[in-house]
Order: C-alpha cells, then sequence, then structure tokens
C-alpha cells in the first residue's frame, strides 16, 4: 500500500490518524450505516482497534503519539476499508449490540437492529411480567446477537434461535459459547418455521431478510459484501414477512407477542394489508419499521395473512 510521501511524520497521535481516515473516507464516497452513522466514528472504530484499545477510550488518551509500527497498522487498516468497501465490522471481525460483543464476518449481516433497544427494556410496556416470560423464539437469527441478548435479558427463558443458512448458525453457535449462554440459547436450522417443533411462545423477534430485488441491486457496496440471502426477500421485499404473518399464530402463546423489524418495507406492508391493526414502534435512539402484533390479532387477521 503506497501512501503520499511523509505522511507518517505529519500525523503522529490517535486523533490524527482518526481524522485523516474520516477525510480519505469522505473522500472515496464510503457508506455508513452498519454500527457507524458518519466517516468520524467509523475511522475511530478501526483505528482503535488496529492499537488493541477499547471503543470507549476516554477522548484524553487521543492527543496520545503512536509509534512508527503503529503509524502504519493504522494506515493499513484505513485503507483497507477504502479498497474492500466493506463495513468495519467485517475488518475488526466484531460489532456491538445491547451493549455486548459478537463475533461476525461475512457470514452474517452485521448487527445494527433497533431491536436491541426493545430488549434493553425488556419489550417494555408490551411485556408487562417479563419474569414469567419462560420461551422466546428468534426468527432469522444470523450472529444470533438477538437471541444471546435475549437470554441475558430474560436469564430464566429459554431462547431458540432459527435460520436457514448453516455458515450463520456456526457464527451464532461462537457467539453463544462466548457469552457462555448455551444452557439457555438452542439453534435449530430451519426456515422460518418449517423444522421447529410444536411449541408455543411468549415472544416471538425477528429480523428477517426485507429488502426489494430492486433496491437491493442499488444498495451500496458496504450492503453486497454481506450475505444476499440475509437482506433479499423477493420483489416487493415482504416474501419471508408474508410467512411470518401467516403462521407466527400458531407459534405465539394466548398471550404472546409477535415483533419483527420491516425497515424500508414498513409501506408496503401497510399497503398490502391495509386492515391489519400493525403497531408501529417507536425508538429514543433511532431506527423504525419494527411493528409489533398479539397472538390474538395474528389469529383475527389470519385469513388475511393467508
Amino acid at each position: 500500500m503506497s501512501y503520499p510521501q511523509g505522511i507518517t511524520d505529519h500525523l503522529t497521535t490517535l486523533r490524527d490518524y482518526i481524522r485523516w481516515g474520516a477525510s480519505r473516507f469522505k473522500q472515496a464516497g464510503l457508506f455508513f450505516g452498519h454500527g457507524t452513522s458518519n466517516a468520524i466514528d467509523e475511522a475511530a472504530c478501526l483505528v482503535l482497534h488496529a492499537l488493541h484499545l477499547a471503543h470507549n477510550l476516554p477522548s484524553g488518551y487521543f492527543n496520545c503519539v503512536l509509534t512508527p509500527d503503529e503509524r502504519l497498522e493504522v494506515l493499513g487498516l484505513l485503507e483497507r476499508r477504502i479498497a474492500e468497501r466493506k463495513p468495519a465490522a467485517y475488518l475488526t471481525k466484531e460489532a456491538w449490540f445491547c451493549g455486548l460483543p459478537f463475533y461476525v464476518d461475512e457470514r452474517v449481516l452485521v448487527p445494527r437492529s433497533p431491536i436491541a433497544e426493545l430488549i434493553e427494556k425488556q419489550f417494555s410496556p408490551w411485556l408487562s411480567q417479563p419474569d414469567e416470560v419462560a420461551d422466546i423464539l428468534d426468527l432469522c437469527t444470523g450472529s444470533g446477537c438477538i437471541a444471546i441478548a435475549c437470554a441475558v435479558a430474560f436469564p430464566d427463558a429459554d431462547v431458540d434461535a432459527v435460520d436457514i443458512s448453516a455458515p450463520a448458525l456456526e457464527v451464532a453457535q461462537k457467539n453463544i459459547a462466548t457469552h457462555d449462554v448455551g444452557d439457555q440459547v438452542t439453534l435449530v436450522c430451519s426456515d422460518l418455521f418449517d423444522k421447529l417443533p410444536a411449541k408455543r411462545y411468549d415472544l416471538i423477534v425477528s429480523n428477517p431478510p426485507y429488502v426489494a430485488s430492486e433496491e437491493w441491486r442499488g444498495l451500496p457496496a458496504e450492503y453486497h459484501a454481506e450475505p444476499r440471502l440475509g437482506l433479499e426477500s423477493g420483489a416487493s421485499g415482504l416474501d419471508c414477512i408474508r410467512r411470518i404473518l401467516s403462521q407466527a399464530h400458531a407459534y405465539l402463546k394466548p398471550d404472546g407477542l409477535l415483533i419483527v423489524e420491516v425497515g424500508s418495507s414498513a409501506e408496503a406492508l401497510d399497503y398490502a394489508y391495509p386492515d391489519a391493526p400493525f403497531c408501529w414502534l417507536e425508538f429514543d435512539r433511532g431506527g423504525d419499521g419494527v411493528f409489533l402484533l398479539t397472538a390474538d390479532q395474528l389469529v383475527e387477521f389470519r385469513t388475511q395473512f393467508g
């Protein structure tokens, strides 16, 4: 990798490399949205990782001077982000969700769902008695972040984590071991409900594929670094969501809840089911496109849901 002559003489501190990286990222037209929302935060993530420092390092350390070898290490990682157009999490092999670190690679999506905020609040106020939650289902688990975070938030609950991708479940198993929740979380290789045993859950949570085919083709390169299977869901983006809506009632307890992220397909979903009582949830930290339905509502509208 070639750099401007003498650059490591001019850039000396941790702060210098974050600023330089952010400028280079903006110049290169990179996209941010896989754990960070801007060039400064993305550069900081990579610089701190290259230096083996915590992501929440106090800002007072940003004026520390890097050694010559450290400067080259940092430059190399920043340049990889530009050349490969992969989200930072794939370069560092780490993403954070619900305050927990998760191993990630190209077998799974980078965790970023606003559902994290719901888990941290134990789905309050919709779950009035969180201590009585015994069974949770995470559909399309990917890295296992939602299932594992639920296991931490509900330590007395059993969590089934489902994914159609065997490679994704390998990543999830690694994260289960890291967080020592193997006694709570069970992995199931299944196309949604297809291979699940007859069981009912207090809570079904899902961040399924919901991107329409045409939309997927136009996404920035960073999204194309992720598994297409985890993003694209047919011409309307609703293929997986329709199947969840049509079957979830058979897997929920009488007072159970279904919570699903549909992101950019929220408008298409409302158009497809104009009479359905979707409760669109709001988030303090940003994010949208997540609906809630009760077991009773799913039963009432099961004819419409198909």
